[in-house]
């Protein structure tokens, strides 16, 4: 199936209707957060400007930074100040819960656009009845490796962790030996930024012990399988993974790897395309495989990810807002998006386009992976979701940098995310 008729019939009336709701109506100026990583920036100017070409009305770009901690900060900042500076922004799956009151309900403008994507994902964006975002697209971890050099080396794309370690030092050593004395075992994001919470959910869930908080509240993180998954990720550093790890983010990741200075890489889908882009050594190089699993009774984890579109509380032009969100959320934007930069769509009638899956192989062989995703612990927590992942992300940065056994840093986590729980999350 290529096309879902009633997408695009919907798609197509929409986009017949959109200049005429304007009619009588002044232009409006909307200024929309747009991404910085990978190709968001470029796709947002794209199809805001078709948006505005379509309704008459202007549209401006806000750059954000890179990190999603820092964005978080800087919205929070405009918040508070009531600021009409923005009117679309762009918030992470973790977010709605934490901003909730700075956004616009967006129910009386989606018309039921919702029922078209993922049902966990507009449950997400949902709170107390009101949809406070669409979804834009998910987003969960996968590993992604060197087909080349692992095929060389007479190995396989690694199921377990252990399985990658081996592999990774076997190529790494290789590498260096025939010249490459820069070539890395394994890149991942290990700086203590929400990242790093991202990853070691996966090494905690994969190694069977659980989520920094479960779905009742209940603090959990503290076991003997999260002490054996952060002993393992500790393991990597200055042995497969560069000390430097410590300092990267996903676009310093895929930096290293797509230079072909990294046998295997943990990062996002949108690390696909811009690997296989004209300018990468490693184009037609890249194997793209479901994380490990933390050994023999382990299983696989991909810690849930992805941006949503939502309209702040404070926008003068809700109403053209809104539009704008539904343009940029809409079946056409998603296909383009997917098919040119690999960002995960969220409605499921893309996942059997063939446009889309042939563009991007890996979102049929992993459909599972990203509809079994694990979020993080965002809706137990709510509005203290962003202490929780900063005092999570701060243990685990210890122990990665040897300050801290795993033993200790996690006993010492109990304690601090009690202390915020006493709060009420």
């Amino acid at each position: 199936m290529t096309q879902h008729p009633s997408l695009m019939a919907k798609a197509a009336a929409l986009a017949l209707t959109a200049p005429l709701w304007i009619a009588g109506a002044h232009a409006a100026t909307i200024t929309i957060s747009c991404g910085s990583v990978g190709q968001d920036f470029e796709f947002c100017k794209q199809t805001t400007s078709e948006w505005a070409k379509k309704t008459g009305h202007e549209v401006k770009l806000f750059t954000i930074p890179n990190s999603t901690t820092d964005i978080l900060a800087l919205f929070r900042q405009m918040f508070a100040a009531k600021s009409t500076d923005l009117d679309v922004i762009n918030v992470d799956v973790v977010w709605p819960g934490v901003i909730k009151d700075h956004l616009l309900d967006l129910k009386p403008y989606s018309k039921g656009a919702e029922k078209e994507h993922f049902p966990a994902i507009v449950a997400n964006n949902t709170v107390g009845g009101k949809l406070l975002a669409m979804p834009w697209f998910t987003d969960a971890g996968l590993l992604f490796y060197r087909k080349d050099l692992v095929e060389k080396y007479g190995a396989k794309a690694p199921t377990t962790w252990d399985e990658l370690a081996t592999t990774a030092k076997k190529i790494q050593d290789g590498e260096r030996a025939a010249g490459n004395r820069d070539f890395q075992g394994f890149v991942f994001q290990a700086k203590a930024y929400e990242g790093l919470s991202c990853n070691a959910v996966e090494w905690v869930h994969s190694f069977g012990g659980g989520n920094i908080v479960n779905d009742k509240g209940d603090i959990t993180v503290n076991n003997p399988n999260a002490v054996a998954a952060l002993k393992t990720a500790a393991s990597w550093i200055g042995t497969i993974a560069p000390q430097g790890v410590l300092n990267y983010a996903e676009e310093e990741a895929r930096g290293v790897f797509q230079n072909g200075n990294a046998a295997f890489m943990r990062n996002w889908p949108y690390a696909w395309s811009l690997g296989n882009g004209a300018d990468s050594k490693i184009k037609d190089k890249i194997g793209v495989s479901a994380l490990p699993r933390g050994g023999a009774n382990g299983q696989n984890a991909a810690t849930l990810g992805g941006w949503q579109l939502a309209v702040s509380k404070y926008s003068k032009n809700p109403e053209a807002a809104a539009s704008l969100v539904m343009h940029m959320t809409s079946p056409e934007v998603q296909k383009m998006r997917a098919i040119k930069g690999s960002y995960n769509p969220t409605i499921a009638a893309l996942y059997q386009d063939k446009d889309v899956l042939a563009a991007n192989p890996f979102f049929g062989d992993l459909y599972s992976v990203f509809t079994s995703a694990v979020p993080r612990p965002a809706t137990a927590t709510g509005a203290k979701y962003p202490e929780v992942s900063s005092a999570f992300w701060n243990a685990t940065h210890d122990v990665l940098s040897g300050k801290a056994t795993a033993e200790d840093s996690l006993k010492k986590l109990e304690g601090k995310l009690k202390q915020v729980k006493r709060n009420q999350w």
